[in-house]
């Protein structure tokens, strides 16, 4: 019995510290998934103090923790509030979540992004939009992703009951349709195009202006080259969980899955986002943290990660 025991004392010993090692990488990532980094963005010509964040996937682990999201844009003096879409992971119904946002002082605009509608959520689900967007028109003249709205899991009373809870906490969701606004003198033409998953996208037709233009859209491969100065993403979460070569796949243009667009005309920007879809009440992320946006800040952010567009 000795004998066994000191046979399989290396295997219990690997087996144990690779528990522990298990273990520490599981708080680590919910630790990651509640520590927002500040990622500035300096474009000229753009009104000051614009904030942008997307996919919070409101849930009651996370909720917390997007309370102090919510403090930290007050902190800002935001003169707006951008919201990229995923308000629900699909699992937790509860929307009196959203109420989170009524804590926000600035005006609140955002679009639903493909889990409002319950689309591309489920199993081959998601692969099968990414199939389908490949019959999409995504051309400015002629953009129709209507082929995506066949599809029997697509839940429209859902993305009506998001709709719903985010106008009763003071959030201005945009479905296909334009604002013009004033933010400190300075005159910003917000275009807010819906999910494109669900085959709801169908951006309007904007007037010309010499005002500042952002678009808002949730999943950035549905994008257009609008007429605009900067397109606003959210929906791939920077890949949530950093991968050896994953940054040299991005640097050679070969997939934009967080920060600026290499592919289109249009200045383009995705978000790392604020949340998860992880299937646990926990955010869950690896080297890849959940990130607040802000556009000219009137005033400079200690350790925020500041990039430049020149248009």
């Amino acid at each position: 019995m000795r004998d066994r025991l000191r046979a399989y004392r290396p295997h219990l010993y690997a087996s144990f510290i690779g528990l522990v090692l298990l273990t520490g990488l599981g708080g680590y990532m919910i630790y990651e998934g509640q520590s927002a980094e500040i990622t500035v963005i300096e474009m000229e010509g753009a009104p000051n103090d614009i904030v942008f964040i997307a996919d919070p996937h409101l849930k009651s682990g996370n909720l917390p923790f997007m309370y102090s999201v919510a403090g930290e844009i007050n902190a800002l003096n935001a003169s707006i509030v951008l919201i990229g879409g995923d308000f629900i992971t699909g699992d937790d119904d509860d929307f009196a979540y959203q109420q989170v946002w009524s804590a926000i002082d600035a005006p609140v605009y955002a679009v639903l992004g493909n889990h409002d509608y319950n689309a591309g959520v489920h199993g081959l689900n998601g692969p099968a939009k990414m199939l389908a967007m490949e019959e999409a028109n995504l051309t400015v003249e002629g953009y129709d992703v209507s082929m995506l709205q066949d599809d029997p899991l697509i839940d429209l009373a859902l993305g009506e009951a998001v709709t719903e809870a985010l106008e009763d906490a003071g959030v201005h969701v945009m479905k296909n349709e334009y604002e013009l606004l004033d933010l400190g003198g300075t005159e910003l033409m917000l275009v807010g195009v819906d999910d494109a998953w669900a085959g709801r996208a169908d951006p309007p037709d904007v007037p010309e202006t010499d005002a500042f233009t952002i678009y808002m859209i949730h999943e950035p491969g549905a994008r257009a080259d609008w007429d605009a100065d900067l397109i606003l993403c959210g929906h791939l979460h920077g890949g949530q969980f950093s991968a050896p070569g994953l940054d040299l796949i991005k640097n050679a243009g070969i997939v934009d899955i967080q920060g600026f667009c290499s592919q289109g005309e249009t200045p383009c920007f995705i978000t790392r986002g604020i949340g998860s879809s992880s299937m646990i009440e926990h955010d869950l992320r690896f080297d890849v943290p959940p990130e607040i946006v802000v556009i000219n800040p009137s005033v400079p952010i200690e350790g925020a990660d500041v990039v430049r567009c020149d248009g």
